[in-house]
């Protein structure tokens, strides 16, 4: 394959992953007051790292990187979790805990394929299921105009969130390909060019970012170190891996490849060690993005050499605050509304891991029931477990750990401890 080609093919790969990429920061930075300065920040070393991270993935060496043509970027599995621990406990928290998790990934990488029967599909489409609802009150307030803004809910806000929403969606339903999986993106800069005709775009982070900066460590925050926090990010970093298992031998089949234990292993290790710089460098965790195996499967290019470009751009991307600070210039009822179809995604990616387990058993639907039931329900009433001894709130204070924990120990207790049976009554209902 020549240069040129490989470059283009690159340039579609960095497009289709590029919405996923920037919402992430600009979501975060945005539920935790971040000034201008820090949001553009955050979005050039999201941008950076999501190149570092799929460098490391794409590269097959020794110990980490799977060797396949994987684009890697902060799963929405981590926003409200990051959200939460950072409200709470504040920024340092939030990194102390990416950073550990990092390194449990790395050091359980290669036992973490013994441990995947607990995170069955009735589990992790559980805790799918849990984060994609606990993030559309922030899509919600988003298209609204941001939680405490003046205008809060005015006409001209809702009127640009679902003018927004309806470009996203005319470019789904009538386009097809590339153009279509880059719909979302599309909405948010044809929203963006309508928020300056009606004066909700500043450009002043634009002027106001330098052209050139070079990363610092702990530029944010210095890692701080929080027995709850870890845990949280560390079931978030195992859902993550669950996940990228699917998508490793999704393109194991693409590309003609057999995976071995031991190529897994390394996977898993290049994100737990990508989760690492991250937190130093106070980004995210970062693992696979699906809609570019889509991509691989839609062009038919399969070399390694076109995600080297894209993970390559990716980098020099993050060395120019000037084009990141563009990002932070998005409306946010643009934002919102990118919010929400993305967001409405993760739930019916969820829902969609839960249907076929549910049909299986009632014992099944008992625990997505109780699961998501108890996570969302922590989620919006925190309180509710407040005067339980402190040693508990590691597992209480979050609704993503407490329908995770749930749902895992539920999962135990029907399918994996004494013998499994079947409900006739459960087969007949749904065979009527």
């Amino acid at each position: 394959m020549n240069n040129t080609k490989a470059t283009m093919l690159g340039i579609q790969h960095l497009l289709a992953m590029y919405a996923g990429a920037i919402l992430v920061p600009l979501i975060i930075g945005g539920a935790l007051g971040f000034s201008p300065a820090q949001m553009t920040y955050l979005v050039a070393i999201d941008i950076f790292m999501c190149g570092v991270a799929t460098l490391l993935q794409v590269w097959k060496g020794k110990v980490i990187g799977i060797g396949l043509p994987v684009v890697l970027g902060c799963t929405f599995t981590a926003v409200s979790p990051i959200i939460a621990i950072g409200s709470g406990g504040g920024l340092g928290d939030v990194y102390g805990a990416i950073i550990a998790s990092g390194i449990i990934i790395v050091l359980i990488g290669g036992l973490f394929g013994k441990l995947i029967p607990f995170f069955p599909p009735v589990v992790t489409g559980s805790v799918v299921t849990i984060i994609g609802i606990s993030l559309i009150p922030v899509a919600i307030n988003n298209m609204a105009g941001g939680q405490g803004a003046a205008d809060f809910a005015s006409g001209s806000n809702v009127a640009l969130a679902f003018i927004t929403l309806l470009i996203i969606l005319v470019i789904y339903r009538f386009t097809v390909g590339f153009v279509r999986a880059i719909a979302i993106l599309l909405g948010m800069v044809t929203g963006t060019m309508i928020g300056i005709f009606m004066g909700k775009v500043d450009f002043a982070p634009v002027a106001d970012a330098s052209w050139l900066h070079i990363m610092q460590p702990f530029y944010l925050a210095a890692p701080t170190f929080n027995a709850s926090a870890i845990l949280t990010m560390t079931l978030v970093a195992m859902v993550s891996l669950v996940e990228s298992t699917g998508v490793y031998y999704a393109l194991s089949d693409i590309t003609k490849k057999d995976l071995t234990s031991k190529d897994l292993s390394k996977g898993y290790r290049a994100e737990g060690l990508a989760s690492i710089i991250g937190g130093i460098f106070n980004a995210f965790p970062y693992t696979t993005f699906s809609q570019n195996v889509g991509l691989i499967q839609m062009s038919g290019v399969r070399d390694r050499k076109v995600i080297y470009i894209t993970g390559g751009m990716l980098v020099a991307l993050g060395f120019l605050p000037k084009l990141a600070a563009l990002t932070t210039i998005i409306p946010t009822p643009v934002l919102g509304a990118a919010m929400l179809a993305m967001f409405g995604m993760v739930i019916t990616q969820g829902v969609k891991m839960l249907a076929p387990e549910i049909q299986k058993s009632m014992e099944n639907a008992m625990v997505a029931a109780l699961g998501v039931g108890l996570g969302i329900g922590v989620a919006t009433v925190p309180g509710i477990f407040e005067n339980l001894p402190s040693w508990m709130s590691i597992l209480t204070s979050n609704g993503i750990v407490a329908g995770s924990v749930t749902a895992i120990g539920l999962n135990i207790l029907f399918n994996m401890i004494g013998p499994k049976r079947r409900d006739p009554m459960h087969v007949e209902a749904y065979e009527n």
